[in-house]
């Protein structure tokens, strides 16, 4: 700890030898930082912040929808810093007074874009900050500037955002009808070709379809015949067993006969039958012997002149017969129409493939151009009406929450702290330098300093003493010194002093 103290001490003693040297480095420093300060011109800043809605209760209605009101939203505030839209405030601004060439006009439009930000604080809420740090202008001109940037920037928005929707509309809805009319004459030529061909080839238009089509139409249809056919023949099966076991006559009386007992016999053994029980069940076994049991007794009956009435359900039975057999027939007849149909068609297309392609892709290519005819005719009365909607009825609520700010004083430099950083790099810097040059001579401060550097003892150490001249002469020197670092001091104050009396002017 004592030799730290000591090399401390050392130290301040041999600044302190040199502090003429430190003192002249301290103002050669301060004079070139000060210097350079002085040439970094101001920077002011000017804000505005302004408000844009679209608001519109039809918009709505024809599909115009929060999205598409954020998307122009954003598309303005891109555009609004473009290079076309930074070249107009060029122009219309003081930045525009020297330019003469292209290039600079390039430049100029160049470093305004990075001194202009448009920012977008909320949904329909925006920033807009512009910077003016022009060297050949004055504090109070590049204040002035700033702010004249910032309007012409809000002149710009209310430009694009109340007369741009318009002109846009009406090129798109050019653009639209162009296409539209390319696509009419397209439709009307395959239209044509495909009327030459059918009048070529008749054959291949049935129905307005190609052959290849139509075949697969005929066999589908066909299939479903032969569903219907298979399903009628059943039921023709089924009424034909109702009717084979349902007798013809029933017999007279309250207490039937020979007859009637047949008739329920044969009517029970086809119910049987009916459900699925084979000729070997028990049931149908003893159904059977009671028929034939009953037949002698039932023809005895019938000609001895004892036999029944007409039976109703034998002749209704025999009405639905009738019907079912002539669906069936129909059927048949149907069916026997397809299968020459599909055997028509599978020869022509097999004697003539390449035709039946051809008349295939034609009229694929007039259903393509039929079907984008159509579409683009429908976008078309869509974005008109849109059109007439965002640019006719669309609500645009703008308004200028905060009008461009007059800059009171700079955003940069921070030059009063760059002043005081000046001054205390030059003190830093003085004393530095002395103390490297101290450490340059073979000049010891302290005895212990000797010893430690001779590995010798040191026996004792001769104070300086000084006649009155020479003190006089110190005193006068130190005064000197004290008037040159006060001097230091003084310009600092001086510029801190300049600093601000400028911001009071441009206030």
């Amino acid at each position: 700890m004592n030799n730290l103290y000591e090399e401390l001490l050392s130290a301040i003693h041999s600044v302190w030898t040199r502090r003429w040297i430190a003192l002249v480095i301290a103002w050669a420093i301060c004079l070139i930082g000060w210097f350079v300060v002085a040439l970094i011109p101001n920077s002011y800043e000017s804000r505005a912040r302004i408000f844009i809605q679209l608001d519109d209760a039809l918009a709505e209605q024809v599909g115009i929808g929060m999205a598409d009101k954020k998307r122009d939203i954003e598309r303005i505030r891109q555009t609004l810093t473009s290079a076309v839209n930074l070249e107009k405030v060029v122009r219309a601004t003081r930045l525009g007074d020297t330019i003469q060439s292209p290039k600079q006009m390039e430049a100029a439009v160049l470093e305004l874009g990075d001194n202009v930000k448009v920012v977008s604080q909320q949904d329909n809420l925006f920033e807009i900050t512009a910077t003016a740090s022009n060297s050949s202008f004055s504090d109070a001109e590049n204040a002035k500037l700033a702010q004249d940037v910032a309007q012409k920037l809000i002149d710009i928005f209310r430009e694009e955002n109340l007369s741009g929707n318009r002109g846009d509309m009406v090129e798109t809805l050019e653009f639209v009808n162009q296409q539209l009319r390319q696509r009419e004459k397209e439709l009307e030529s395959a239209e044509q070709k495909r009327m030459a061909f059918e009048a070529q080839h008749p054959e291949m238009a049935q129905g307005g379809t190609a052959v290849v089509q139509r075949l697969e139409n005929s066999r589908a249809a066909m299939r479903d015949v032969d569903a219907d056919l298979a399903a009628a023949q059943s039921a023709l099966a089924a009424i034909d067993g109702q009717l084979a076991g349902t007798p013809r006559s029933i017999a007279g009386g309250a207490g039937g006969g020979a007859q009637a007992s047949l008739a329920r016999a044969e009517a029970d053994l086809a119910a049987m039958r009916a459900r699925g029980l084979t000729d070997s069940h028990p049931d149908v076994i003893a159904a059977r012997n009671q028929v034939a049991a009953l037949k002698g007794p039932a023809a005895q009956e019938a000609a001895s002149g004892s036999g029944g009435i007409v039976n109703p359900a034998y002749s209704s039975l025999q009405s639905i017969r009738a019907e079912r057999q002539a669906n069936v027939q129909a059927l048949q007849s149907r069916r026997a129409g397809l299968q020459s149909d599909v055997a028509s068609l599978t020869v022509s297309a097999i004697q003539d493939p390449g035709l039946a392609a051809e008349a295939q892709r034609i009229n694929r290519d007039y259903d393509v151009l039929r079907e984008q005819y159509d579409k683009l005719l429908q976008d078309r009365e869509e974005l008109r009406l849109r059109g007439e909607v965002k640019t006719e009825r669309e609500a645009v609520k703008f308004e200028v929450v905060d009008p461009p700010t007059t800059p009171r004083s700079p955003v940069a430099p921070n030059r009063p702290v760059l002043l005081l950083g000046v001054l205390i790099a030059g003190l830093g810097g003085g004393c530095a330098g002395a103390f490297a040059l101290s450490r340059l001579r073979s000049v010891f401060s302290t005895t212990a300093g000797l010893e430690r550097a001779t590995g010798l003892p040191v026996l004792g150490a001769i104070s300086q003493n000084l006649t009155d001249a020479a003190r006089a002469l110190r005193r006068k020197r130190l005064k000197y010194f004290y008037g040159a670092g006060a001097a230091l001091g003084g310009l600092f104050v001086v510029l801190l002093a300049v600093e601000f009396i400028q911001r009071g002017m441009v206030a």
